[in-house]
């Protein structure tokens, strides 16, 4: 059975830094490309950055520069680094993995990113 699990997620001021980490595990988990979306309340769900095995990335134009996204292809990682944050990107962060470039076939349960002084 597929898994993600997402950890790294929390309170932290404005400015502030957070890095986010997914772990992928299961039989039978084919995937070639990994991402992160978030979901703030009231919301739909939006791409934030995906990452082929690879190498390649796609973000959210509005996060460039400030996210950046990498990937472990040997432990089934995918990782976020959040610099600058603003309490508008407080959300419910969740992991993703799948085909490029959606990688939204299999989803984790999601990690709280909030910002706030």
């Amino acid at each position: 059975q597929a898994q993600l699990v997402e950890s790294g997620g929390g309170l932290v001021q404005p400015g502030g830094s957070l890095r986010l980490s997914c772990v992928a595990s299961g039989s039978a988990f084919s995937f070639n490309a990994m991402g992160w979306y978030r979901q703030a309340r009231g919301m739909e769900r939006e791409l934030v950055a995906v990452i082929s095995s690879g190498g390649n990335t796609i973000y959210a134009q509005s996060l460039k520069g400030r996210f950046t996204i990498y990937i472990d292809n040997a432990q089934k990682r995918v990782y976020l680094q959040m610099n600058r944050l603003k309490p508008e990107d407080t959300a419910v962060y969740y992991c993703s993995a799948g085909s490029w470039a959606s990688a939204s076939d299999y989803w984790g349960q999601g990690t709280q990113v909030t910002v706030s002084s």
